[in-house]
């Protein structure tokens, strides 16, 4: 410490106020926050110099586009970047056309650097942002940026990074469909042998979400859309201390859209290659009865999965038959759907079947009565292959769909649906790949930045 400071108090007199407030720190709060602005000035100074010396060095011309004549040097020009350090100023080379083509001025070094013609933030500070508008309101999240950065930033200025993020974000996963559509699948996602081995459990729901009326007008009635979401995660048992074997969710992945069950099965189909249907010993599907997700389920998980309807799901609908059926008020409805739901739980389920159809054949059943039965038994019969729920359990496999439930909470609600929360589509979507590309782990490429080994 003595060199160093001796260093910046001789040297560079600028920093001199920083360090004296360093040492005038009467805690250690106030000794950090201290030597971290003192940290981020060195730091600018640091990256200012690196980018003078690269701007000192020999420039290749490319040729010009319109023309084909190599650019010409017109000498130095400023730029200037917001980073996490501040603001960063430097002059690099800019060259232009021999022959006056109207293609602007043109500066190597902000290619190199990944730097756009008007781009004033950098990409780490982008990054930062996005990532804070990924869990929280577009205004907190450059309020809290501005207290992690030396750079102060508008509300407006995160929404539009969001939007570049999230468009970047849909693009990529465009090409992948188009690529999956030409018959060209996406390479499994690497995974160590336990996870690999693990069962691979798939799940799918609605969420509804509030929208403008118009897109270019924020007046009117909130329209609601039904977002859906789907979850695709391995199934790793634990011991805990006491010996109990328990399951959890690892590896999730998800999918989401706002459109119809078309748009969003090839989307889901495209995940459950990546995350290896084909090579996983164990797929279980699980759903409630709604024909759309079944319909994927056809359409392409059946060979692959073995389908579970949701057994609460299933249990919901015993009751709301036996309240139509029996007066949900009397003692003899509960009891006859506890019966029902511990033989569909335990037992065989066809013995709940075969008591549907004696129930059908009292001629005095009252026709509100035999309607409701009649859906039960179709609903159930329908899925008959799909609520053995016993074998289920033994085999140690889930029998609801609780982890999609909850998906759709932390991946929509907690996000989407504030206190007075209405989205254009154009907005979500890009907000929504944006949370997608956080979880599933692809979050880091958008920003060209390399991903945490943590993570």
């Amino acid at each position: 410490m003595p060199c160093l400071s001796e260093s910046i108090r001789y040297d560079d007199p600028n920093l001199q106020q920083g360090l004296q407030t360093a040492y005038s720190a009467t805690n250690l709060t106030e000794l950090i926050v201290a030597a971290w602005a003192l940290a981020r000035v060195m730091a600018v100074q640091v990256v200012e110099s690196v980018l003078r010396e690269w701007a000192g060095r020999p420039t290749s011309w490319s040729p010009c586009p319109d023309c084909g004549k190599t650019l010409h040097s017109k000498g130095f020009a400023k730029r200037e970047v917001k980073s996490l350090l501040g603001v960063i100023r430097w002059r690099r080379r800019v060259g232009r056309c021999p022959e006056g083509c109207e293609i602007g001025q043109v500066a190597p070094l902000d290619e190199a650097l990944g730097l756009e013609p008007y781009q004033r933030s950098s990409g780490e500070l982008q990054y930062l942002g996005c990532s804070l508008a990924v869990f929280v309101p577009y205004a907190t999240a450059a309020r809290l940026l501005r207290w992690y950065s030396a750079s102060s930033v508008s509300a407006r200025a995160v929404w539009c990074w969001t939007q570049a993020a999230g468009a970047r974000a849909m693009s990529a996963l465009q090409s992948q469909l188009e690529a999956l559509a030409s018959g060209q699948e996406p390479e499994e996602e690497a995974l160590e042998q336990e996870l690999k081995r693990a069962p691979l459990a798939l799940s799918a729901d609605g969420v509804m979400v509030p929208f403008r009326p118009h897109s270019e007008d924020n007046r009117g009635k909130t329209k609601w859309r039904e977002i859906k979401v789907g979850v695709l995660a391995r199934l790793a048992r634990y011991t805990t201390r006491s010996g109990q074997v328990v399951t959890r969710l690892r590896h999730r992945r998800l999918v989401a859209v706002l459109g119809e069950i078309d748009v969003f099965k090839p989307r889901f189909w495209l995940e459950a290659l990546r995350q290896g249907i084909r090579s996983t010993p164990e797929v279980v599907w699980l759903s409630d009865g709604g024909r759309g997700f079944w319909g994927l389920y056809e359409a392409h998980l059946r060979p692959h999965a073995r389908g579970i309807l949701d057994f609460y799901h299933a249990a919901q609908y015993l009751w709301k038959s036996a309240a139509a059926w029996l007066d949900g008020r009397t003692r003899q409805a509960r009891k006859w759907f506890g019966w029902s739901r511990h033989r569909l739980r335990h037992g065989d389920p066809d013995d709940v079947l075969e008591d549907l159809l004696e129930a059908l054949e009292v001629e005095t059943l009252p026709e509100s009565a035999r309607e409701a039965l009649v859906k039960l038994y179709h609903y159930l019969n329908g899925h008959r292959d799909h609520i053995d729920y016993a074998t289920y359990e033994e085999l140690g496999l889930p029998l609801g769909s609780g982890m999609v439930e909850s998906a759709c909470k932390w991946l929509i609600q907690q996000r989407f649906k504030g206190v007075g929360m209405r989205w254009s589509e154009e907005g979500f979507n890009h907000l929504l790949h944006l949370r997608l590309a956080w979880v599933n782990g692809t979050f880091e490429a958008l920003f060209q930045l390399q991903p945490s080994p943590n993570r």
